[in-house]
């Protein structure tokens, strides 16, 4: 089933901003940060204790949250709304029309978390990224 999900990102402070969220919302927080990455030798070091992804699952809902960011933040471009498709098909299609009129950041692409994986910014601003692990 396709899920939607909030995508937070933060300047360096998400491990503490996300276990803020788990103190008021209660959950199951998972972390991984750069160093512990596939990428971490492509990272420069005073990034590396920075969170790459984390999650915080409970009934109902994920949120999601990173200090890996490709610009700036500023107001409006610190959520995301990521899209866990249910097939190869469903993430094409969307990607494919959400990404008319707008600026793909990240293309459709195999990541090394399993999952086929891409980012957007549609044409009235607004940040999409899209995941789809196999079947």
């Amino acid at each position: 089933m396709t899920q939607i999900s909030p995508y937070l990102n933060f300047d360096g402070n998400c491990c503490e901003a996300m276990n803020f969220c788990k103190e008021c919302l209660g959950g199951e927080l998972m972390f991984q940060t750069v160093e512990a990455s596939p990428v971490a030798a492509q990272c420069p070091e005073g990034i590396k204790h920075h969170i790459m992804h984390s999650s915080l699952t409970k009934e109902g809902f994920v949120i999601m949250g990173s200090d890996m960011h490709r610009e700036k933040l500023s107001d409006g471009n610190t959520v995301s709304l990521c899209f866990n498709c249910s097939s190869e098909e469903e993430i094409n299609s969307f990607f494919s029309k959400l990404s008319e009129g707008g600026k793909v950041t990240e293309p459709l692409a195999q990541m090394f978390w399993g999952a086929l994986f891409g980012a957007l910014t549609d044409k009235f601003g607004k940040q999409w990224m899209f995941n789809c692990n196999p079947q």
